[in-house]
């Protein structure tokens, strides 16, 4: 019996118990049975949850494309890799094979070497949804550089933080990207970007809007010439289990963006392992997931996940309401869709048009649906079930995160019984406890707690780039000896999870973390604005929305409102990103504080969600009276 993939209820929990009381050996067969090494493991994992230091097959030697790529030429090498579906449905999909993945794969590692960029060196990558930002990604793995993706919709200010703080040497961009019916300039965000980063060295530009451009003479070269000179082949390099393999940004809630660090092995393991049980893949089955490159989801689940386990992935340029509200049934039905993996957010935006859209198309080939980012709430789940999904694809209502690398608590298609706004169960391999406030772990089931891990999977991120004192405090002093997660989470009768959300100031805005301090900073730079405190509401499509409470300062004060709104909301978006818009700014004359000058946010969160019933004891905070007067200006 492999242990690779389940295959019953009663498999799963044997699968479960067996990664429970013998958890080196678990991961050591699947490792074993399902991956190319050029060498094995001394050790399958060492680790040290106090001091936030994890290491996985120790020794080990391998390269993470020779398992994407190289091991499958020989039996699928005809067989589509990416299926890339353009942002303008009028311009034909493209089916890049394997064999011609691994051609370009192996030139753009050599056009990387050529361009200096060694093992170990960062490269940032700043591209649309694109066959290019998929070779990008897999060419630095191939050469050992360390790739970071930058969602290509932040702002020039939030690039340069991301390349200043892991001191890249090299950038990929386009001269721009297509956006539904917009055009982003993505190559002049990164020429101001680059005009406060000295690390950088060369910027490679794929052609992609043929718009015209600013290139600097001596860093700024087109890359399509460099690849029509390069050689096919590329011998891949030997790394290191625990080399570095990416870094990613998450937004932390205080203080500058986290650099979470994945490295190889570990990673490659789990990203196939969770891809091939989560969406119960086929040999011929055609996967789609919306989500973009530049967050984790796309990393593990676009791109590593499904290639590692010889898949067709779906690259899709686009946006659910481009050219129409049809457009996502459109593509399941042109392609064949069989996995679908979307967002709640797109589902409640989707859910609020004409049914029409959704049946003028033959959706027959869906097998199994997906949903990411944030718990799905239940009126979303339904829709997503009735409509989609017909009610015979079940949908796997995934909780994972940028940290984890991987699902981590998901049902397993036709095999684990669903339940609306429930993650269900954890994977074999995922230790979950609840905590109480007193650090204590709480036993049975009908319980609320703060979610922890208690035992380190293969492909947790194993720190904070430059960082490792932060990535300890963040993650492992809360509840000493284990992984926190954030998360608070509901148990049930069963021992089914429901994520209830997060317990510090980070909030999920479309499935994007948020963190409140970076907004709030942008926010405070502003000539009008004193001080402000962001708390996240609910949103019918959104998910959770941004409401900011203001003070002006005295020169702000006599200023027309609507513009002061527009303008601080144009501070946001091209400080952070549009995603940080605010919906709803409230001007007020003070902010609930401590005595010691923390902000309440727990009161603003409660007056922002028009929840009154229970603020708690505020007569020790240091203006009580300004509550009052803030929920009285409630917009």
């Amino acid at each position: 019996m492999s242990y690779y993939q389940v295959g019953s209820l009663e498999q799963y929990f044997k699968h479960y118990n067996k990664s429970l009381r013998e958890p080196r050996k678990f991961w050591d067969r699947i490792a074993d049975e399902n991956f190319t090494w050029y060498q094995k493991w001394d050790k399958v994992v060492e680790f040290d949850m106090q001091e936030a230091e994890v290491k996985w097959f120790l020794n080990a030697k391998v390269n993470i494309t020779k398992n994407c790529i190289d091991r499958h030429l020989a039996k699928r090498g005809d067989k589509t890799a990416i299926l890339f579906e353009p942002n303008n449905p009028e311009e034909e999909a493209q089916h890049i094979t394997y064999n011609q993945l691994y051609d370009r794969v192996c030139k753009m590692a050599n056009v990387l070497r050529d361009q200096g960029i060694q093992k170990g060196d960062r490269v940032c990558i700043y591209l649309p949804m694109i066959p290019e930002l998929a070779i990008a990604v897999l060419a630095c793995a191939r050469i050992g550089a360390i790739h970071s993706v930058v969602f290509a919709g932040f702002s020039a200010s939030a690039v340069a933080s991301r390349v200043n703080d892991s001191g890249c040497k090299m950038v990929i961009t386009a001269d721009g990207g297509f956006r539904g019916s917009k055009t982003i300039d993505l190559k002049g965000i990164i020429d101001e970007a680059l005009e406060k980063c000295d690390t950088v060295e060369n910027v490679l530009v794929v052609k992609r809007t043929n718009t015209t451009i600013n290139m600097k003479e001596g860093r700024d070269k087109w890359l399509q010439p460099l690849l029509e000179e390069a050689q096919p082949n590329n011998v891949a390099e030997i790394m290191d289990a625990e080399d570095p393999l990416f870094i990613l940004y998450t937004s932390g809630s205080t203080g500058k963006p986290k650099g979470m660090l994945h490295t190889t092995a570990g990673y490659m393991v789990y990203s196939a392992y969770t891809f091939k049980n989560v969406f119960a893949y086929q040999e011929n089955d055609v996967y789609w997931c919306t989500a973009d490159i530049g967050w984790i989801t796309g990393h593990s689940y676009i791109l590593y996940g499904p290639l590692l386990n010889g898949a067709t992935t779906v690259l899709f340029e686009g946006v659910p309401s481009y050219p129409d509200f049809g457009r996502f049934w459109e593509v399941v039905d042109k392609h064949k869709v069989t996995q679908f993996y979307t967002a709640p957010t797109a589902i409640r935006a989707l859910a609020k048009e004409n049914w029409e859209w959704v049946n003028k198309y033959d959706l027959s080939s869906l097998k199994v649906l997906g949903s990411v980012g944030e718990p799905i709430n239940e009126e979303a789940w339904h829709w997503y079930n009735d409509h989609v999904g017909k009610k015979k694809s079940p949908i796997v209502d995934t909780w994972w995160q940028t940290e984890t690398g991987g699902i981590m608590i998901s049902p397993l298609p036709f095999i684990t019984p669903t339940k609306p706004t429930y993650a269900t169960l954890p994977l074999p391999g995922v230790q979950p406890v609840l905590m109480d406030d007193k650090r204590n772990e709480i036993e049975g089931n009908q319980v609320v707690g703060s979610l922890c891990i208690k035992f380190p999977w293969p492909g947790m991120a194993r720190t904070i780039w430059g960082d490792h004192q932060r990535f300890k405090e963040t993650y492992f002093t809360a509840f000493p000896g284990k992984y926190f997660t954030g998360d608070g989470a509901l148990r049930d009768e069963v021992g089914y999870y429901r994520i209830t959300g997060r317990v510090d100031d980070v909030v999920i805005v479309s499935g994007h973390n948020l963190g409140t301090a970076p907004i709030e900073d942008a926010i405070n730079e502003h000539p009008a604005v004193a001080e402000s405190a962001i708390v996240g509401f609910p949103h019918d499509v959104k998910g959770n929305a941004l409401y900011g409470f203001i003070i002006l300062k005295e020169t702000g004060e006599g200023r027309d409102r609507d513009n002061l709104m527009k303008e601080i909301n144009e501070h946001v978006s091209s400080h952070i990103g549009p995603i940080a818009k605010l919906d709803k700014i409230q001007f007020v004359s003070g902010l609930p504080k401590t005595r010691s000058g923390k902000i309440m946010r727990r009161i603003l969160r409660k007056i922002a969600e028009g929840d009154y019933s229970n603020f708690g004891d505020i007569s020790t905070l240091l203006n009580p009276e300004i509550v009052e007067e803030i929920k009285e200006g409630k917009l």
